[in-house]
């Protein structure tokens, strides 16, 4: 997501969220949230890494939170640079993110960053090996793992317990509950 280059020594980026539609007149925006600490990532006077979706309107590559409060189980939120509710159409779809250290691990046992997860053997619920994460996927409903398989094709794995009930840090790997088409092409396809 950020080259290495524009890295501080020692800190990875972490997604914290995304944007979602806009509320009110005010530019707050609903919030994905995509972090198990909220109140902490999401804190007034935090500045957030933002990446524009491919084609949007919006330029910014920071966002400062102004203010935060909960709706019905929504995080809604303001930044210093959405003014309005047309600003805040604008920068519907950003991926917010923001520096740790790389020895940060999440609080949540489920949990994980993305670079605990790149590189991870993915082997099925037998061990057979399926392939190796190259990378997670931030999409609006879910992420998703992208497994290069050994013969060199990219899959993408909903990172949803059905589909990888297992991550072994320690082990370093992932079990995948491989389904015809999924990873492992369908038989007409081999």
């Amino acid at each position: 997501m950020v080259p290495d280059d524009d890295r501080l020594a020692g800190d990875i980026e972490v997604v914290v969220g995304r944007l979602g539609k806009p509320h009110g007149l005010r530019g707050e925006l609903t919030v994905d949230v995509r972090t198990d600490e909220p109140e902490r990532r999401f804190a007034d006077g935090t500045t957030l890494r933002a990446q524009p979706p491919t084609g949007a309107a919006s330029r910014l590559t920071s966002l400062t939170v102004a203010a935060t409060r909960w709706h019905q189980g929504t995080l809604l939120a303001r930044f210093a640079e959405i003014p309005d509710r047309t600003a805040a159409e604008a920068a519907r779809g950003i991926v917010l993110s923001l520096r740790v250290p790389a020895d940060a691990v999440p609080e949540d046992p489920d949990e994980f960053y993305d670079h605990q997860l790149i590189g991870l053997e993915a082997v099925d619920p037998d061990g057979a090996a399926l392939g190796v994460v190259r990378r997670v996927v931030h999409g609006g409903a879910q992420d998703l793992l992208e497994i290069r398989t050994p013969d060199g094709r990219d899959a993408l794995v909903p990172f949803v317990t059905a589909l990888v009930p297992e991550v072994d840090l320690a082990g370093g790997r992932v079990v995948v509950a491989d389904r015809p088409g999924l990873v492992t092409p369908f038989e007409d396809e081999s």
